[in-house]
């Protein structure tokens, strides 16, 4: 038995939750006023990259701290001690030794993707990604009104690998500016290996691209598998930028804040530049602190929650729905399903599965291209709700096969 209680339902109600009271205008867009079967607080909710977890005690304790000195007036990082700790994650959990000077701050990877965005890559010119990928890549590129090019993966047997020579064809372009590159991959959950690592660093140098590395999901492996930042493979390189957080590993998202790092001295001085002010959450500060210097242990068991989770899982998938050939991902807290054996690929798969209540994401809408057929589940939540969330899953599929034979 661990320290943290894991298993534990926590009611999310009335707390101006995304994940409880936004999901419909999120999920749905203009379709948000459809009925379903269900009441808002009977739905299993497997969509949204937060956890239903506690925040580890430790960091409340030290957010508890921050606010009993009571003034709560415009703040900067000017702590060593914060340094100090992230430096000492870096180093400890990736064997990285990080450059201090590189540091600014965001109020998120994503807001951070928006400006790189439209600092670095000009009108007519072009930003490379992978597919399936995060929806807002496409999003940070569509907002500046630059075109995405997407290579997509390969997809076989449930293991994802990289189409080298589309890839490298397609960041040859002179049109092509930034590779977002995501490092382990959402929604896939591939941990990258050094050598796939260095062969994408070198695609990105020898095009001369700005090379983004979203690495917000890397504390989140499975046990015993240890994330390779890509400032370890390419440190020197000028246009080499990464993206970190504590706030997806320790369930800190409405904190808003995170640490870029950026290896050009230009763009680093315009990106912080950009919020004349440059002020911080002092709330933010104490908690993302106490998450570097004391959630080793919440993360370890966090990480075996998981790990044992994801088993159960697959058990489920392989016993009912064995066409999936669902393999446990080497990172995230998500389970990307492969469905099209059983809806195909035209089968608008959240509509589906909410009006069988359970919200999920899935499809080319909201993951970029090449993942119609497929379903990311959120696993980050006490295994009694997603034995209930499965069940509910395996039905909708079944059901879903005995209209169609209808038919």
């Amino acid at each position: 038995m661990g320290m943290y209680n894991f298993d534990e339902i926590i009611d999310r109600k009335g707390t101006n939750s995304m994940n409880v009271e936004g999901w419909k205008a999120y999920i749905f867009g203009k379709d948000a006023d459809v009925d379903f079967p269900y009441a808002d607080d009977e739905f299993i909710r497997m969509w949204v990259a937060d956890m239903d977890f506690a925040v580890a005690p430790e960091i409340c304790h030290a957010i508890k701290e921050r606010v009993d000195r009571r003034i709560f007036g415009y703040t900067k990082m000017y702590d060593e001690a914060y340094f100090q700790a992230f430096e000492n994650w870096c180093r400890t959990k990736y064997d990285w030794v990080l450059d201090r000077e590189t540091i600014v701050f965001s109020l998120g990877v994503v807001p951070a993707l928006f400006q790189l965005v439209e600092d670095l890559v000009a009108p007519g010119e072009k930003v490379l990604i992978n597919a399936p990928g995060y929806g807002f890549f496409l999003h940070a590129a569509e907002y500046s009104d630059r075109e995405c090019v997407r290579s997509h993966l390969l997809y076989k047997d449930g293991n994802w690998d990289v189409d080298w020579e589309d890839l490298e064809r397609k960041a040859a372009d002179p049109q092509v500016k930034m590779f977002i590159f995501c490092n382990p991959h959402n929604p896939t959950g591939r941990v990258w290996t050094e050598e796939e690592l260095r062969r994408f660093a070198d695609i990105a140098i020898k095009n001369d691209l700005w090379l983004v590395s979203d690495e917000i999901h890397c504390d989140l492996l499975r046990t015993g598998l240890k994330h390779i930042p890509m400032a370890t493979i390419c440190p020197d390189y000028r246009k080499l930028v990464t993206g970190m957080s504590a706030s997806k590993t320790f369930n800190l998202a409405g904190m808003l804040m995170s640490e870029i790092m950026i290896n050009d001295p230009q763009e680093r001085e315009r990106f912080a530049s950009r919020d004349k002010v440059g002020c911080l959450n002092p709330l933010s500060i104490a908690a993302h602190q106490a998450a570097y210097e004391q959630g080793g242990e919440w993360l370890t068991e966090l990480k075996a929650y998981l790990d044992e989770t994801f088993t159960v899982v697959k058990e489920v998938l392989d016993r009912e729905l064995p066409e999936t050939q669902f393999r446990i991902p080497g990172a995230t807290y998500f389970a990307w399903v492969n469905l099209r054996p059983y809806l195909g690929t035209d089968t608008d798969v959240t509509k589906l599965f909410a009006a069988s209540g359970v919200l999920l994401e899935g499809g080319d809408k909201l993951f970029c291209g090449n993942a119609n057929g497929f379903i990311r589940l959120n696993l980050a939540m006490p295994r009694s709700v997603i034995a209930e969330g499965l069940k509910r899953i395996v039905e909708a599929v079944k059901e879903y096969e005995v209209s169609k034979d209808d038919h």
